[in-house]
């Protein structure tokens, strides 16, 4: 035995295979490494760059209603698979990864509750659901939320984040933009606030259709923002973007949107934009 081996063996090392592999969450920004326990409480944003991670629905009701507590709504029922499409897999396959994969039905998830004691119906779309993709069930999920919020007689607040429509669905996704649209203006004939929160990242016919109509238009810090993507874009108009083109802070300089607020302000800045736009909400 090598004196290495001895000196190894004395000491109380901890077998490596021991030790929590989840310990740590790496900033996807500036790849700090931080405790996953700091991470959370810190509402999954990096302390030292402020980089906003994305969450999916449970976390984000956890964090902006009352004590965590709400109500989720049922997913509407749809045809799975209109299209019977298939490109390296079938379609109904990719369905059951991400359902097993996120634990959710499809990408936008509703629930009712009360934020700051105001009722509130709010939507989430979740990125980790084949990329927040708009089909048939965000579709109807988005409808579902809107009615809801009518017969509360409550504001409806969507978080967006989406790669845009789902392309497995061809047409039938791109009928889901007029299809949200109507269901907005049913809101406002109501007399009804519907606010859009835009995380990263919100692109495609998302951002052509309902996370372009609110009322109320605000945004994560840093967040995604655009229809096409940006090599796109300098391919077609052969210049060069300007530097953070597509980020919340360029948007609201440019009055595409009203406000960037950060996450751990933004449940307080939602209660108060109730508070104005739906008094009868308390």
């Amino acid at each position: 035995m090598s004196w290495l081996d001895r000196v190894r063996n004395a000491l109380p090392f901890a077998p490596r295979r021991d030790v929590p592999d989840n310990l740590w969450q790496k900033c996807p920004s500036c790849g700090q490494m931080v405790f996953a326990k700091e991470w959370e409480e810190n509402l999954s944003v990096c302390p030292k760059c402020g980089f906003h991670g994305r969450i999916g629905p449970d976390e984000r009701f956890d964090q902006l209603f009352d004590g965590g507590i709400y109500t989720p709504l049922a997913p509407p029922e749809v045809r799975e698979d209109p299209l019977k499409f298939r490109d390296s897999a079938k379609y109904v396959d990719r369905i059951r990864k991400a359902r097993a994969t996120t634990g959710d039905q499809d990408a936008l998830i509703n629930a009712r509750g009360e934020i700051e004691g105001l009722k509130a119906v709010v939507g989430v779309q979740n990125f980790a659901f084949m990329g927040g993709s708009m089909g048939l069930a965000v579709g109807a999920a988005f409808v579902a939320g809107a009615e809801a919020a009518i017969a509360d007689r409550c504001p409806y607040i969507i978080f967006t984040a989406a790669g845009g429509a789902r392309m497995q669905e061809g047409i039938l996704s791109l009928m889901q933009m007029p299809k949200t649209t109507v269901a907005i203006a049913r809101l406002r004939e109501a007399g009804l606030p519907y606010i859009v929160v835009m995380t990263d990242p919100t692109t495609g016919g998302v951002t052509a259709s309902y996370a372009m109509l609110g009322d109320v238009q605000i945004a994560e810090p840093g967040a995604l923002i655009g229809f096409a993507g940006q090599r796109v874009i300098e391919s077609t108009i052969r210049e060069k973007l300007p530097e953070g083109f597509q980020r919340a802070e360029y948007l609201l300089d440019h009055g595409m949107l009203d406000m960037v607020v950060h996450r751990a302000e933004l449940r307080a800045e939602l209660a108060r934009l109730i508070g104005y736009l739906c008094p009868q909400s308390a």
